[in-house]
């Protein structure tokens, strides 16, 4: 498909994924208290494969049979998938693949092991809005609210594809369980804890083909997992290691804009610079490529858990992730000897452009990050509850690079070495739920919660940026937030067929301890704190054994990050580019659901709206002079969307299972006084359709075949839309992309065989995205 087809093409699959769903719904169906193994006993009928969903009035969508840890008595939106679908119909080579085929979830994932910008986007935020999803593994968040965006992205790698037992998403905020960073979604991530004795083994490998620019070859790597775990009367373990190695492709390109001069026969003249147009459609030079990534990523998690009595456990979980990467550069340019040019002065097609340092600068780095968590839980009386602990620390966490051009750095000389060592944060909580009875009318959840966040940057210069110890300080920086949360909602079956939830969570926001540092002075930024109330309700109505609806309305007030909180910089003595006055973003979310029961399935149709005021993004205030620009607020932005999910498991004798998802978003800014060129444009990177499908057909027992599909619309980058040109780098692409999975199973053996992007797709967020990949694996079990 063409660059401009791309643009044009409104999905006619929507419509045709729509009519799918909503033309099954005539399918006979069952009662929705009916054992479909009884009845398949009772009638001789084969029963439906395990993972096929099942649903209780105001309940998740369950795919799977481990309960899920998300709040799913409150009636609205929760989807799930377990550890047999991911394994049977998703190439899954890290952890956020798991998200690949979820109703509205894209993980802005570009390579193999990206570890620093596999941002989070849901229905009505983009992948440049991280603090604006929730990431947890067993309870212990992973997503990093020190910032907002591409380089604070969730720790996927503290969870990898071998331990995962299920995810789970709850969409939008309307659990009181949750801080107001849940109003695009909750992800949770279940591990293995073993019942009996599991061993586990599997490696895998992939390779990629890779062609943008005057960048081509074969890029790739492996994986390899082992884990074993066992049950010992009321004590039981798990252990799991992990390396990645992974050598991914560049993923930005250094580029010069096409210079307005006059002829000018100054500089070396050289060959090799590509004439490319940037997102804006102005003329520009591609002169090479950077940030070719190679990393070695290893991974170790124990978790232990023992049994006081039948209804109090202690369990306690460490992780352990170490990351050791290199980004390198390659220059397109030769010079007249045919020799490569990385820095000074050139001239191209008669016009001079200065090669910098940082033009093509490498980096290096050397990153150990530790997670533990303990919690004591309580249960099987009228009241349950759970005490828990979390931390994740930044253990070492160092990036180097020089400040001496290519290719006299390459072996060395100065540079600069970035510390964040300090950083990261707690959380402490004390929940509980009172259920007087397995069928009481009120269901009450109450708690809790301390959350606390510290950034610690200190950048110094380096005599050697390859090997030399820090040197004499050249900035540095540092905040702490703390969010001391109470809450609690009641979950009420006050009619037949009728269930309501009512809650409300009041939060006080601090934000402390914040100053910037140049080489030669430090100053403090002023403290803040607010407090803030965010009512929750839904409701559900079953109106009768095959239809559900479900309502859901929310609260969420998402507070500034550290990083976006306390920004700016010293000049003249003096903290410039500072807004003290930054607003939380607020946000009223609500949803209203149909659910039809099929036979062997299930079809959702959702319409969502959410209203934004003081929506944090950076922007340049135009109505002052000089102009600003910094992380602002933007007054007003509106998403009213229709999410269309559709799956069922009973075709072709149940042998094909079929899943599909189509997404329409209409996100426009609404107002925003600080940049007028923004009002009535879209909102950045929320495409206005979004898609996805999924078929997977047994052969046999053993063997099963998938296919998928992945869709997003065309997106902007800029809040005014003044970047039509996705194609390029730094642009933001429309794309649709094929994905194809073979696996074989036995009881002690399974291999795979999958490719992702069959088509060789090129599509872009800023950076490049994958293009096609065979990855194949291979798994024993005991």
């Amino acid at each position: 498909m063409s660059r401009d087809q791309h643009r044009s093409a409104i999905p006619p699959f929507a419509l045709v994924l729509a009519a799918v769903g909503l033309a099954s719904s005539a399918a006979p169906s069952r009662a929705a208290d009916d054992d479909p193994q009884q009845d398949a006993a009772a009638t001789g009928e084969r029963a439906p494969p395990r993972g096929t969903p099942s649903r209780e009035l105001g309940t998740m969508t369950v795919i799977g049979r481990r309960e899920s840890s998300l709040p799913t008595q409150i009636p609205t939106t929760v989807e799930g998938i377990d550890r047999e679908q991911l394994d049977l119909k998703i190439n899954a080579v890290d952890a956020e693949d798991a998200l690949k085929y979820f109703p509205s979830l894209l993980v802005r994932k570009r390579y193999v092991g990206d570890y620093d910008h596999a941002v989070l986007a849901s229905r009505a935020s983009g992948t440049g809005n991280s603090a604006r999803s929730l990431v947890y593994a067993d309870g212990i968040l992973l997503s990093n609210l020190l910032g907002n965006g591409a380089t604070f992205t969730p720790r996927w790698g503290l969870v990898t594809p071998e331990e995962i037992e299920r995810v789970d998403v709850l969409y939008g905020p309307f659990s009181a369980a949750y801080p107001g960073n849940s109003v695009g979604a909750v992800v949770d991530y279940v591990t293995r804890m073993p019942t009996e004795l599991e061993m586990h083994a599997s490696v895998s490998t992939f390779t990629e083909d890779f062609e943008i620019y005057s960048t081509e070859g074969t890029f790739g790597g492996w994986q390899t997992s082992a884990s074993v775990g066992d049950r010992n009367g009321n004590f039981s373990w798990w252990l799991s290691i992990n390396r990645l190695d992974s050598d991914a492709h560049p993923v930005s390109f250094a580029n010069k804009l096409v210079s307005s001069s006059a002829v000018d026969t100054a500089g070396t003249p050289v060959t090799g610079a590509l004439p490319d147009r940037n997102p804006r459609n102005q003329d520009w030079l591609i002169v090479g490529s950077t940030t070719r990534t190679y990393t070695v990523q290893d991974h170790a998690k124990i978790k232990v858990a023992y049994d006081f009595t039948p209804t109090l456990r202690l369990s306690y979980t460490l992780g352990w992730w170490t990351n050791d990467s290199q980004r390198s550069s390659d220059t397109y340019l030769r010079d007249g000897a045919g020799a490569p040019v990385y820095n000074g002065s050139i001239n191209v097609g008669g016009r001079r452009y200065t090669l910098t340092p940082a033009d093509f600068a490498p980096s290096n780095g050397d990153l150990r990050h530790l997670m533990q968590g303990l919690s004591l839980k309580s249960g099987g009386g009228a009241w349950t509850w759970e005490a828990s602990a979390s931390a994740y620390d930044y253990d070492r966490d160092l990036t180097r690079q020089p400040t001496v051009a290519l290719p006299a750095a390459t072996v060395g000389g100065a540079g600069r070495i970035t510390d964040q060592h300090g950083t990261g944060w707690t959380a402490l909580a004390l929940r509980a739920t009172w259920r007087p009875r397995e069928d009481a009318a009120h269901v009450v959840d109450m708690g809790v919660q301390r959350d606390s966040y510290e950034l610690r940057t200190r950048v110094s210069d380096t005599a050697d940026w390859l090997a030399a110890a820090p040197g004499a300080l050249f900035s540095a920086f540092r905040g702490d937030t703390d969010l001391t949360s109470l809450y609690a909602q009641d979950t009420w079956a006050f009619a037949e067929g009728w269930r309501a939830t009512l809650g409300a969570r009041v939060e006080r926001w601090e934000a402390s301890n914040g100053a910037v540092s140049s080489a030669t002075s430090a100053l403090p930024f002023a403290e803040r704190s607010d407090t803030t109330v965010s009512p929750k309700a839904a409701i559900a109505r079953q109106l009768n054994p095959d239809w559900t609806l479900k309502a859901s309305l929310g609260r969420a007030f998402r507070n500034p990050t550290v990083a976006e909180l306390y920004q700016g910089s010293i000049s003249t003595n003096v903290i410039v580019n500072n807004d003290p006055n930054l607003e939380p973003e607020k946000s009223w979310t609500s949803e209203l659901s149909g659910e039809r029961k099929l036979a062997d399935g299930l079809v959702r149709l959702t319409v969502f709206h959410e209203s934004t005021d003081d929506a944090l993004y950076s922007q340049t205030n135009v109505t002052v002079t000089p102009n600003v620009t910094n992380i602002q607020n933007v007054d007003e932005i509106d998403t009213t969307g229709l999410e269309v999910a559709y799956q069922s498991g009973g075709f072709l004798n149940d042998r094909l299972d079929l899943s599909a998802s189509v997404t329409y978003a209409h996100s426009i800014i609404e107002k925003n006084d600080a940049f007028p060129a923004s009002v009535g444009k879209w909102q950045p990177r929320v495409p206005e359709w979004r898609a996805n499908a999924v078929a997977t057909y047994r052969v046999g027992s053993q063997w099963s075949v998938t296919l998928g599909m992945r869709y997003s619309g065309t997106q902007y980058n800029t809040l005014d839309n003044s970047d039509p040109n996705g194609f390029t780098f730094t642009g933001n692409s429309p794309f649709l992309v094929y994905d194809a999975r073979a696996r074989y199973e036995s009881r002690k053996w399974s291999a795979s065989v999958g490719l992702d992007n069959v088509g060789n797709e090129e599509y872009w967020a800023f950076h490049p995205y994958t293009q096609r990949m065979l990855m194949v694996d291979v798994g024993f079990r005991l």
